[in-house]
Order: structure tokens, then sequence, then C-alpha cells
């Protein structure tokens, strides 16, 4: 090391060999290190501080004892619902089972029986439920009276042959 300054503190302290230059760069390095720490303070200061604000805007003036109660009642609340889901998809279940057997098809003709009467007055009505099991209505009308028979359907046939007009019907309440 050369000596470039004979300082009497330098001196006092030992370090009158010493270079200042090394001291300069040292500080130079201590300063820049410093001024990082400080940004990073900075930084996470502003970032502490958006936390803050996004941690009253969800406590909305509420102490955390309270938010918490909320959290545990909405537990609640999602059991609860869960639990009525259930209930309703078996109801749902036994609705669409007792559908099957009610009557959900019809088939309707009107008819002069007799070609005589100037109007249709008799009729065939058929009611099937959703395998084509049910009834055949059939109602004639002439200048006597009226009269009403029925014939029994199972999977959309009749042991009983059928007439034009029943047989009409009964493809009209099977859709076809």
């Amino acid at each position: 090391m050369s000596t470039i300054n004979n300082s009497s503190f330098l001196n006092q302290i030992g370090l009158n060999d010493f270079d200042l230059g090394y001291l300069l760069i040292g500080m130079a390095v201590i300063i820049f290190l410093l001024l990082i720490v400080l940004i990073t303070l900075f930084v996470q200061m502003r970032k502490v501080k958006k936390l803050r604000k996004r941690l009253d805007a969800l406590m909305l003036g509420k102490d955390g004892s309270s938010l918490e109660q909320d959290i545990v009642q909405l537990f609640e609340d999602n059991k609860y619902l869960k639990n009525i889901t259930t209930e309703h998809k078996k109801e749902i279940r036994t609705l669409f089972k007792n559908m099957e057997s009610t009557y959900q098809k019809m088939g309707l003709v009107k008819y002069d029986a007799f070609n005589q009467m100037g109007g249709q007055l008799s009729f065939c009505l058929v009611l099937l439920d959703e395998n084509n099991n049910g009834f055949l209505l059939n109602s004639v009308h002439s200048s006597e009276g009226c009269y009403s028979y029925t014939k029994e359907i199972k999977l959309g046939e009749s042991e009983i042959s059928l007439g034009t007009e029943e047989t009409e019907a009964l493809q009209m309440a099977m859709g076809e």
C-alpha cells in the first residue's frame, strides 16, 4: 500500500498506511446495498398497505371472530343444501316412477256411427300411460240412444278386435 495521505487522525487509529481509495469503494458498496434495502422496504410497505386495504374490505367492520362465525354458517348452509338436494332427487325419482302409471297419452276420434244423424255425436277415446297400457272408451250415438263400451289396451294392443275409428284413436294416442 502506498502512503498518499499523512493524516493525524489516520495515524491515531493506526491506519496511516491505508489507501483512501479502498475506503471510498467500500463506502460506495455499502451505500448501494443500503439503497437496495430501502427500495425493497418501500416496495414491501406498499404491498402491506394493499393487503391491509383488502383485509379491511373483507372484514367490513367486523372482527375476526364474527367473520369466523359467518364462514362456519356458510359451511352449515352448504351441508343443509346438499341434504335437501339429495332428498329432492329421491322425490323426483319417485315422481317419475309414479308418472309411468298415469295416463299421459290421449287419442280422440269423433265420428257419425250410422251416417244418418247429421252430426258426429259418436266418439272413441283412448287413454294410455307411458308403457301404452290403458283403455279405450267408445260411445256410439244413435236415434234410439247412446251406448258406451270399453276395451283394455296392453302394450299398445287390444285382445278384442278394433274398429276403424278405434284403431285411429289408438294410433293417435301412441303418436303413430
